[in-house]
Order: structure tokens, then sequence, then C-alpha cells
């Protein structure tokens, strides 16, 4: 089937969420851990996670329109830190409810069962159970008209990572530490790699 502009416009809203959702493949799933200046800690899934450099260590993500329910975007900007957590099989379910649209205020740490965990020096929550899990500073926002999103962008400043899943030349074997990924809006796989090759040259 060829699906033009016209077909996918014609689509019923839910359908198009999940077609254009799964066209891009998988993506990154990531819980992102913040908390505002009263205290009231939130955890939110996220699938828009991507690397922007090294030098300086930045990576960016989207964000939806802020609604009542949204409260990671506004923590970022009041406390200028967050942390993004790997999700691992044994919690998919807890990262997954972690999306419901839950009060402000109300903490889905609590609410799906997951742990809040704490290094020196940063103010945002990490995710105890989560293996990779890395906190940024806030950088920078650009709103984006077209569809009113949010790209947000941090710099990596800690990150915690187990001592069997890093390789001798830096790589970081997330596959040894069966980090999941997802695909459309509710699908979320294991990964079984092919190979690494070695740096391209002409």
């Amino acid at each position: 089937m060829i699906y033009n502009e016209q077909a996918i416009a014609a689509f019923e809203r839910r359908y198009r969420a999940n077609f254009i959702n799964s066209l891009g493949g998988f993506k990154s799933l990531v819980l992102i851990g913040t908390k505002n200046r009263d205290g009231s800690e939130n955890l939110a899934t996220f699938s828009s996670l991507f690397h922007l450099g090294a030098d300086p260590a930045l990576c960016g993500i989207i964000l939806r329109p802020a609604t009542d329910f949204s409260s990671t975007l506004d923590n970022i900007l009041e406390q200028k830190w967050y942390t993004i957590n790997h999700v691992s099989p044994e919690f998919v379910h807890e990262a997954h409810q972690c999306s419901a649209k839950y009060p402000k205020g109300v903490s889905e740490f609590e609410q799906v069962g997951l742990t809040p965990e704490y290094l020196e020096n940063i103010p945002a929550p990490f995710v105890q159970e989560s293996k990779i899990k890395f906190a940024c500073s806030f950088v920078q926002k650009t709103a984006i008209e077209l569809n009113g999103t949010t790209l947000t962008i941090g710099q990596i400043k800690t990150a915690l990572v187990p001592d069997n899943c890093l390789k001798e030349d830096g790589y970081i074997d997330i596959e040894e530490a069966g980090t999941v990924t997802s695909s459309g809006l509710d699908s979320y796989h294991t990964t079984s790699r092919i190979e690494r090759l070695p740096y391209a040259k002409p």
C-alpha cells in the first residue's frame, strides 16, 4: 500500500498517531526525573531522547505542549536539572504507567512503585531501579511553532553505568544492561545485536 498525504490526513486521529509514531522505527525509551521547588517529584516516560554531541556532552528531548498534567518542562526550567533513566524489562509496566496523566504535585514514583534516588549536588531524582542513568543541567530551549512542542537541550553532568557494561573503548553495552527500546506509542522491545563494526573509511 502507498499512503499519500491526503490518505494519512484522513486517518482517524488515534490511528494516525499510532501510524506516524511507528513509522520512524525503534526509539530510546527513558524515564525523566524532575523535582519542583516545593519538593514534589515527577517521573515521565519519553521516547524523544536524542544525541546532540559529545564535546560538550549534549542531548535533546522533545516535549509536547504543556497541559494541566505535565510537569517535566516546568520543573526543568525551575530547577535547571533533570535525570534520564534507562528502562529494564523488570519495570517496563511501571515505566509505561508513568505516561498516565497524573495531576501536578502527584508523584509518579509513589503511584507506580519506583524508588527515587539522589546524588549529592544533583537536585533531581534518579530511578534507583534503572541500571544506566545520567543527570543533565538545562542549557537551552527552543519553541517549535509548527506543533507547539519544545526542544530542550541539556548538558550531561554525571553518568552512572555498571562496570560490566562499559567496554575498554568507552562503548556502553546497553544490551548487556538489558535496556528496553520502544516503537509506536505502547510497544516495548529487548534487542539482539548483529555485530559491532570497525570505523568506516572510504
